[in-house]
C-alpha cells in the first residue's frame, strides 16, 4: 500500500510531461519537414530582414513621402520588399536612385510608415562599380576659405592619392583638436561636417559624396543610419568611416556588416505635406535552407500547426528573440540549484545578468558586475547607518547604482576605453536590489555566506550567458516554438526530484568505504 502511495501523484506528472514531449517534438518536426525549416545550424544561408519605420506629423493636407531603398551590392542581394502604409498609395521607384513613395490625398497627425525588405548574405551581388559624381565649384567666405586653405594643403602634403589625402583629412578632424583652423570650421559647420568634408575634397578635385549605411546586428531595434564618406580614385571607390559619427553599434559588434542604404548622395528621407519626420530602423538575422521555398510558407498563417513569429514586424521578432532565451537561462538556473546545489543571490537574478552580458560581451560584463555590486555593497554599507525605511534605502541604493554606472562609463570613455560604455546595459533595478539582498545577507550571516551567494549567482550566470549565447541554441529557440514544451517538460521533471544535491553529498564522504 505505501507503495501505491507514493507513485499515485506522480501520474499525473508524469502524464503531464509526456503529453509535453509529445506536443513538443511534434511541433519540432512539423515544422521541419512542412515547412523545410533546418534542425541544424550552420547548414543555411543568411538572410536579414530590415524594417524601416517612417514617423512624421502631417499638417491637414495632400503628403509625399519619398525614401531610399537599398539596392543588390557586394556581399548583399535584395530579394523582397514590401511596405505597410494603411490609406497611402505605395511605389517603388527604380533607376539610377532606388526609391520608395507614399502619398496621399489627405493626412492629419502623427503618421507611420514601414518598408521591409529582405537581404541575402551572398557572396554576388551587384559589382559594377558606382560612377563617381561630377566634381563641383565650392567657394567659402573667410576666414572658413583660409581655414579650409590651409588644412588641406597640410594634408595634401602628407597624402600620396586619393584615399591617402582623405584619411589624412578626416584625421586632422579627429585628432587635431588643437587646431585654430580645425576647431573653428567644427564649431562652425557643427552637423554638416560630412557636407564640408565632401565640399573640401571637391576642392582637392577628389570625387566624393556622403553614403549612408546600416549596421546590420541580430536583434537591433529603432536604430539610425550611419553617415559615410565614399572617395572615388579613376574608377574604384572606398567607403570611409567619419569622426564623430561612428554609430553607436560599432561599440556592441564591430564586425557587424555594414549595407549601404543610400549610395549616391541623394536625401534618405524627403516629406512633403508634413513636418518633424524621422527613420528608424530594425533588424533581424535568420538562417534558412532555401529562401524561395520557405519565405512564403513562413509568412502564411492559414495553417494553424504554423507556430510562427516570422510574419510579425521585425522590432517584435527582435524582442522576441530574446524573450525565447529566458527559459534556456531558467533551466540553466533550475539545473544549478536543484540538482548541483549552487546557492545564488535572488531566484533568477543570474538569467537577467546573463541576458546583460549578451549585449555587452562576457569579460567586460563580468567586470562591471564585480565592479558595480563592490562599489554598491560599500555605499550600501553607509546607508544602513542611517536608519533608513526600506522604501527610501532602496530608492537610495538605485540611484546609487545609477550614478555608479555613470560615472563608470565616463571614465572609461575618458581613458579611450569604449567596452566601458556598454555596462549601461546593466539591469539597474535588479542590481539595486541585489546589492540590497546582500547587504541584509552580510549583516545577518556574514561575510562569507556573501561570497558563497554572490560567487553562485555570478557562475550561475556565466553558464546560463553560454547556453544562451551558443547559435544552436538561439537557432532552435526562435525557429521551433516546440523547444519551449520540452523546456517545461524537462523543468517539471526536475521539479520533482527530491534526492540529495551534489554539494550536499561531501556530508556524507565518511560513510565511504
Amino acid at each position: 500500500m505505501a507503495i501505491t502511495h507514493h507513485s499515485e501523484p506522480r501520474l499525473p506528472l508524469y502524464a503531464l510531461v509526456a503529453i509535453l514531449l509529445v506536443i513538443g517534438v511534434f511541433l519540432i518536426l512539423h515544422r521541419h519537414w512542412m515547412y523545410e525549416v533546418p534542425l541544424m545550424y550552420g547548414e543555411t544561408q543568411t538572410i536579414w530582414s530590415v524594417e524601416a519605420k517612417v514617423e512624421f506629423d502631417a499638417s491637414g493636407g495632400p503628403v509625399k513621402v519619398s525614401m531610399a531603398r537599398p539596392s543588390a551590392q557586394q556581399g548583399f542581394t535584395i530579394l523582397k520588399e514590401a511596405g505597410a502604409s494603411p490609406g497611402y498609395g505605395l511605389n517603388f521607384m527604380d533607376g539610377e536612385e532606388p526609391r520608395a513613395e507614399w502619398s496621399v490625398r489627405a493626412a492629419d497627425g502623427r503618421q507611420e510608415l514601414f518598408y521591409r525588405a529582405e537581404v541575402l548574405v551572398s557572396q554576388g551581388g551587384s559589382t559594377a562599380e558606382m560612377p563617381a559624381p561630377e566634381l563641383k565649384p565650392v567657394s567659402w567666405p573667410e576666414p572658413y576659405a583660409s581655414a579650409v586653405s590651409e588644412i588641406l594643403a597640410r594634408a595634401y602634403s602628407t597624402s600620396a592619392d586619393n584615399y591617402s589625402l582623405t584619411r589624412e583629412l578626416l584625421k586632422r578632424f579627429r585628432d587635431d583638436q588643437d587646431d585654430q583652423h580645425v576647431q573653428l570650421l567644427k564649431t562652425h559647420f557643427d552637423a554638416h561636417l560630412p557636407e564640408l568634408w565632401v565640399d573640401m575634397l571637391h576642392k582637392a578635385r577628389v570625387p566624393a559624396s556622403v553614403v549612408y549605411g546600416l549596421n546590420l546586428q541580430d536583434g537591433r531595434r529603432r536604430q539610425s543610419l550611419t553617415p559615410l564618406l565614399r572617395v572615388w580614385n579613376g574608377d574604384d571607390s572606398q567607403i570611409f568611416e567619419l569622426p564623430g559619427f561612428e554609430n553607436e553599434s560599432v561599440l556592441i559588434s564591430a564586425d557587424a556588416p555594414l549595407l549601404l542604404w543610400e549610395q549616391r548622395g541623394a536625401p534618405v528621407l524627403d516629406v512633403t505635406g508634413g513636418r518633424d519626420s524621422r527613420i528608424r530602423f530594425s533588424m533581424l538575422k535568420r538562417e534558412e535552407s532555401t529562401y524561395a521555398n520557405i519565405a512564403q510558407n513562413l509568412s502564411s498563417q492559414h495553417d494553424f500547426l504554423n507556430f510562427s513569429i516570422h510574419s510579425l514586424p521585425v522590432e517584435e521578432q527582435a524582442m522576441f528573440k530574446t524573450i525565447l532565451l529566458i527559459p534556456i537561462g531558467a533551466l540553466v538556473v533550475c539545473l544549478l540549484r536543484v540538482l548541483i546545489g549552487i546557492r545564488t543571490s535572488g531566484t533568477f537574478m543570474p538569467v537577467l545578468i546573463a541576458l546583460a552580458f549578451i549585449q555587452t560581451s562576457l569579460m567586460t560584463g563580468v567586470i562591471g558586475f564585480l565592479l558595480v555590486v563592490a562599489t554598491g555593497l560599500f555605499i550600501r554599507g553607509y546607508l544602513s547607518r542611517l536608519r533608513l525605511l526600506l522604501v527610501a534605502r532602496i530608492t537610495a541604493v538605485i540611484i546609487t547604482v545609477i550614478a555608479i554606472i555613470s560615472l563608470f562609463s565616463v571614465l572609461s570613455y575618458k581613458l579611450g576605453l569604449t567596452e566601458g560604455l556598454k555596462i549601461t546595459f546593466f539591469p539597474m533595478i535588479i542590481l539595486s536590489w541585489t546589492i540590497e539582498r546582500m547587504s541584509i545577507l552580510w549583516e545577518e550571516e556574514g561575510g562569507r555566506e556573501v561570497m558563497v551567494q554572490g560567487g553562485g549567482s555570478l557562475l550561475t550566470a556565466v553558464l546560463a550567458y553560454w547556453a544562451m549565447n551558443d547559435p544552436w541554441v538561439r537557432h532552435l529557440t526562435f525557429n521551433f516554438i516546440g523547444v519551449q514544451f520540452i523546456v517545461m517538460a524537462i523543468v517539471l521533471m526536475i521539479g520533482s526530484y527530491t534526492g540529495y544535491r551534489l554539494l550536499e553529498l561531501k556530508r556524507f564522504r565518511v560513510f565511504g568505504g
